[in-house]
């Protein structure tokens, strides 16, 4: 007796996004990063195609987090005050595949760091590594906007992926993308419909779809992630049924939100029965990754060394389409 997989066919397809310009495109860039262009569930190589493998991106910072722990620090301690080194380190040594420049520094309330010095350090991050960038920003909107206009015309043509833009606060962002030739990230409060109206919103100002990735904005192990997982999952999902308003890619940001909670935080001392604190770190982030990998994430933000060479190897474990595909 044989036992056939039962397979589904699908009538949409998620679209393809390039990351990154290379010199006969207009940027620097050694190569482009492509996501997105499944036409069937994630890794369901038997059902359809899966053209581009996940990506895992690591970050720098303008200024390192309060709370970012020491262990975390051990890797990049010589580096970590400076991002373009830092930078170059995450790609080199740690096999970091995009480089996200997180710009929370340039925050009122976190530092007030001016918009030249930002834009200074999204271009020597440029020079030191070449390979794409991620540009995040924060949620003050009056400053982020000042922020990331200067930023996208100091890396005008380098097609660097500008995260992130909200309903409420997309329209400046969105045109400085289309004037200096960037693609965008989409950002939304873990719901389907929010996610869709901001598609539709970016659409109608005639940003083109092809430059749009999606955030769902994700939770971590135990803060979450089953609710997480299940909006991402409808997402691609509708998107794959032919609702071309959610068939986008979707970055998603384990190691910010894994490295900000209690449990890979909180002292050994204190909680002996949680274990060695690095490992939990670890443990912590690579659930988180490979859960919602499975859910349809394409992009990775990424922070222990060790967590995104255990996820990288277990993307390529499962990347295995299909003889023909």
């Amino acid at each position: 007796m044989t036992f056939e997989i039962p397979e589904e066919t699908h009538a949409g397809k998620v679209m393809e996004v390039t990351l990154g310009a290379t010199p006969d495109q207009g940027g620097t860039r050694s190569h482009t990063v492509k996501i997105g262009g499944s036409t069937s569930s994630p890794f369901h190589f038997f059902e359809g195609e899966h053209p581009h493998s996940p990506v895992v991106a690591m970050e720098v910072f303008d200024q390192v987090p309060a709370k970012y722990p020491d262990f975390l620090r051990n890797y990049c301690r010589d580096v970590i005050d400076q991002p373009a080194a830092m930078a170059k380190k995450c790609v080199a040594e740690y096999g970091a595949e995009l480089i996200s420049v997180r710009l929370e520094g340039t925050h009122p309330e976190k530092g007030n760091r001016s918009v030249e010095e930002a834009a200074e350090i999204v271009k020597h991050v440029l020079e030191s590594v070449s390979v794409p960038i991620i540009v995040t920003g924060h949620s003050h909107f009056e400053k982020n906007n000042e922020v990331m206009k200067k930023v996208c015309e100091v890396s005008a043509g380098e097609n660097c992926l500008i995260n992130y833009v909200e309903t409420d606060n997309y329209k400046t962002i969105a045109a400085a993308c289309l004037a200096y030739k960037h693609t965008l990230v989409a950002q939304s409060p873990i719901d389907v419909n929010l996610a869709k109206q901001l598609n539709i919103l970016l659409t109608e100002m005639n940003f083109p779809a092809e430059k749009i990735v999606m955030d769902p904005l994700t939770g971590t192990l135990g803060y979450g992630l089953e609710y997480t997982y299940s909006i991402m999952e409808r997402i691609r999902n509708d998107g794959l049924a032919g609702d071309k308003m959610l068939a986008f890619p979707m970055l998603i940001n384990p190691g910010y939100e894994t490295f900000r909670v209690k449990e890979t935080r909180a002292a050994e001392k204190d909680y002996p029965e949680w274990g060695d604190l690095e490992a939990r770190g670890i443990y912590w982030e690579i659930s988180t990754s490979m859960s919602l990998l499975v859910a349809g994430a394409e992009l990775l933000i990424m922070y222990h060394p060790q967590a995104v060479d255990a996820v990288k190897k277990k993307i390529k474990e499962m990347f295995v389409p299909k003889k023909g595909n």
